[in-house]
């Protein structure tokens, strides 16, 4: 899903910045952040601690936690 996906989901279209942000802070390893990219394909952040190569390395190997 996108930035803008969960956006229009939670009923706020045009808060795609705001997920963004909600999501950067997150620290709760259940909730998949590194599944939310950016509109146009590109990765996006993923937190000021992992980065993107996290992300992508997480995308790549299909990681989910339980």
């Amino acid at each position: 899903m996108s930035y803008k996906q969960v956006a229009e989901i939670a009923g706020r279209a045009n808060a795609q910045r705001a997920v963004g942000t909600i999501l950067s802070k997150n620290t709760d390893p259940k909730v998949p952040c590194h599944r939310v990219i950016r509109s146009d394909g590109k990765l996006g952040g993923y937190n000021s601690i992992n980065g993107p190569s996290k992300k992508e390395l997480l995308l790549k190997e299909g990681f989910l936690i339980k």
